[in-house]
């Protein structure tokens, strides 16, 4: 036996009243390399260093808004040039340019609007934002509407014009993630999760197709499918709306003769070249002939009437001829990054009305670039959808813009942004853009019973299972004889209570 097995087991004399004790040996201590093989260590770069920063999301969505914005101007200036000029005439070859800026002008004012409204108003206002957008679309169908484009989608006055299209997918976005979540607690329930938001959207729907826009009714059903997947609808709700959506497809396109064309041209594109597989075909050229690196800015054929509307639907298709397969990669890239950051945005927020509404207007702005990429490249039917924040400016560019507004709004409203912008200070551009410090968010008062099962952080609703062995585990403990009631009466209480040793 070892000495300090011997001074472990022998007792020791010692102390007062000659009582016994044992030395204790201290247990060995870890080696910091054993605790680091036990927790593997994330390593820190600069760039996970800068995402951890409270305001790093809304810095990245006014730096994707800037560079977006900065590449719609000089493509449109390249692409409108040609569409602008008018020999005999008059106009200037920078007339759909200056257009542009105007519009570029307004979404600013639309971006300082969507940051600066509190979300709490923005929320408010978002019922009377339907209303007024469901008139709109009603009215645009009348003679007040201007037909345009093969759509009678718009109101002109004078100078400007306006789709309420646009602004009615904003109010369904806003008013739909309200209903679902003041409607949170039986959202397990199909009838509360589907009324009244989706028959609301087909109201629309069938106003769109009225129109008839196919792009704006493509974009609607995106936003609403997004409501409906971050509020927590379960997965067959999808599969059945997939379903239903390709036999809507078929239907309208055996209806309607353009868009059969557009699908007999997208199936196979040479057996039209000059009429409906025109503009996929020369889509396809114009990316050809740019290669790698580009011919060069303004060098580009394609505007040359080659590719028709070439400044609004396949503005993508001349930036792939005159900036190459890498202006195309940083396109697609910007998309990626605005993405992932709406996406962490609608994670890092405790609000579940926000985190709807970042995951929803970060899904719509990004399907909507991928459907109008996919139909350039000819993996997708022409659907006349713009690319966000690239294409030729009108209500979509103010309105997408007012998106990237109502996403930084989003973005400062993260705990940790709220706690930086409330002990710190608003920043340089809180300062600039006259910012007010946001409001933490209060989660409200918990009705008698608890809280919802299974809600945790994620803001989806509890299982259907969780809800009913809630629901049983209730009902069991109303029907034991001591629910409600006491078992002892108050005087059996005080006579077996036990009396408690005060100090002597």
């Amino acid at each position: 036996m070892t000495a300090v097995g011997a001074d472990r087991d022998t007792p020791r004399a010692g102390g007062r009243n000659g009582r016994s004790r044992r030395v204790r040996q201290r247990a060995p201590e870890r080696s910091p390399r054993a605790r680091s093989e036990r927790r593997p260590v994330v390593p820190r770069t600069p760039l996970t260093a800068w995402l951890s920063r409270p305001l790093a999301d809304f810095h990245l969505i006014l730096a994707l808004c800037g560079t977006l914005g900065a590449l719609g101007i000089v493509m449109v200036l390249s692409a409108s040039s040609v569409a602008s000029y008018s020999p005999g005439s008059d106009s200037s070859v920078y007339a759909l340019f200056q257009k542009h800026l105007m519009f570029v002008a307004v979404g600013a004012v639309a971006f300082w609007l969507g940051v600066r409204i509190p979300l709490s108003r923005i929320r408010a206002l978002s019922s009377t934002a339907m209303v007024v957008c469901l008139g709109l679309l009603a009215l645009v169908l009348t003679p007040l509407g201007t037909y345009s484009n093969g759509s009678q989608g718009w109101f002109v006055i004078g100078p400007v014009s306006l789709q309420p299209v646009e602004l009615a997918k904003v109010a369904l976005a806003l008013w739909g993630a309200h209903i679902l979540v003041v409607k949170y607690e039986v959202l397990h329930q199909w009838r509360h999760l589907l009324v009244p938001v989706v028959p609301a959207a087909l109201v629309m729907f069938a106003l769109v197709m009225a129109q008839p826009d196919l792009g704006g009714t493509i974009t609607l059903a995106v936003v609403l499918l997004a409501l409906l997947w971050f509020a927590g609808a379960p997965k067959s709700l999808f599969g059945i709306i997939l379903v239903g959506a390709v036999a809507g497809a078929v239907a309208l396109a055996l209806v309607a003769p353009y868009r059969f064309e557009r699908v007999t041209a997208f199936l196979n594109p040479d057996a039209d070249p000059l009429g409906g597989g025109w503009q996929a075909s020369q889509a396809l050229y114009a990316l050809a002939d740019g290669g790698l690196f580009g011919k060069g800015l303004g060098q580009g054929q394609s505007k040359w009437m080659y590719l028709p509307n070439v400044q609004h639907d396949f503005i993508f298709a001349l930036i792939g001829e005159e900036l190459g397969f890498v202006g195309c990669l940083v396109v697609l890239g910007l998309f990626g990054l605005l993405g992932f950051v709406g996406l962490r945005i609608a994670m890092r927020n405790l609000d579940p009305w926000i985190r709807i509404v970042a995951g929803t207007l970060t899904t719509w702005v990004v399907s909507q670039a991928a459907v109008n990429i996919g139909y350039v490249v000819g993996l997708l039917p022409v659907t006349g959808v713009t690319l966000p924040m690239i294409s030729y400016g009108g209500t979509s560019l103010v309105v997408t813009m007012l998106l990237f507004g109502l996403l930084a709004n989003c973005a400062r409203h993260e705990p940790e942004a709220v706690a930086a912008l409330r002990t710190q200070g608003p920043g340089k551009f809180g300062r600039l853009m006259r910012l007010p410090a946001p409001e933490p968010y209060r989660p409200p008062a918990r009705r008698r019973g608890g809280g919802r099962a299974g809600s945790g952080r994620t803001g989806r609703p509890a299982r259907r299972a969780d809800r009913t062995g809630r629901a049983v585990a209730g009902e069991r403990r109303r029907a034991a004889p001591e629910y409600g009631r006491r078992t002892t009466s108050r005087s059996t209480a005080r006579r077996t209570a036990v009396p408690r040793r005060g100090r002597r």
